[in-house]
């Protein structure tokens, strides 16, 4: 039956180079040829000032909710575009049959802007497990992919987190405070200390994709969507690094996390960031925005 682990296993074997075509193909044809070349009634505001959408992430995820379950028979598709017309097919995540997570252009901001630093990330889960997923930066044109207890590869070579470099201060990516609620506000603030480093983040894939590579220590995230975190949480996984919830758990692609949670290149790095967190949300400081 398709919703065995074997039957998916099986498929990775065989058609994982046909998903990595699929990722280059929504990219090659739905989203590149926009970049730098948006009109104005192409873009718009979703749920804040910062929540963008375009017309390449709509048609990006149209084209792979086409292709992927092609691949697949049997599989079904959460795509964020989707979800946030239908909040209901979120509930996909929690079903039986294999579920594609997409997230067509994850750092939309940055593609409205011009910048390079976006990606398209798609992840095939199964009952809250993620068994593979694909990074794809198009106008860098680079590619990271993992599969569950394979190792994680950009470009084809072997990437490796490692450890920080001791004495050094911690480099954490946190999220923007639209995103933030008063108490998480106030965990971040633990952060706000000798030897750490916080800085905003910018598209939480490539974000991973820094961790995995060891050129960022951890992540401080507030919110929960699969499509922004399960590509690269099992991208850091599979590179040696590991994620931890408030409550000194992993995080859970289907949700009931204990907020903020943390990625991080080792274990230690990860319980110290929760710790630091704990000891924020302890403080009993105000809670201004965190820049």
């Amino acid at each position: 039956m398709i919703g065995d682990p074997a039957t998916v296993d099986t498929f990775l074997a065989r058609h994982a180079p046909d998903v990595e075509e699929a990722v280059r193909k929504a990219a090659a044809t739905e989203i590149m040829p926009r970049f730098r070349q948006l009109a104005a009634h192409e873009v718009q505001q979703k749920s804040a000032p910062h929540d963008l959408v375009t017309d390449a992430d709509r048609k990006a995820e149209l084209y792979l909710t086409e292709a992927l379950p092609a691949l697949l028979p049997g599989s079904v598709v959460v795509g964020e575009e989707a979800v946030h017309a239908n909040p209901a097919s979120y509930e996909a995540i929690r079903g039986d049959a294999p579920v594609w997570i997409v997230d067509p252009v994850d750092g939309t901001r940055q593609f409205v802007h011009g910048s390079t630093g976006f990606c398209t990330l798609v992840a095939l889960a199964r009952h809250g497990v993620v068994h593979a997923s694909w990074t794809y930066a198009p106008a860098l044109d680079r590619l990271a992919v993992a599969v569950r207890g394979q190792g994680a590869l950009l470009d084809g070579e072997p990437l490796r987190a490692g450890s920080p470099e001791p004495g050094r201060d911690l480099e954490v990516a946190t999220s923007h405070p639209d995103y933030t609620t008063e108490e998480q506000k106030r965990a971040l603030l633990g952060l706000r200390t000798d030897g750490v480093a916080p800085r905003p983040c910018g598209s939480a894939g490539l974000e991973y994709l820094n961790i995995a590579r060891g050129e960022l220590d951890a992540t401080a995230f507030t919110w929960e969507a699969a499509w922004d975190h399960a590509a690269g949480l099992l991208l850091v996984e599979e590179a040696g690094g590991t994620h931890l919830t408030r409550a000194g758990e992993p995080f859970g692609i289907t949700g009931g996390n204990a907020l903020p949670f943390t990625a991080a290149r080792d274990a230690a790095t990860a319980r110290r960031v929760v710790d630091l967190l704990a000891d924020g949300t302890r403080s009993g400081r105000a809670a201004p925005g965190i820049s």
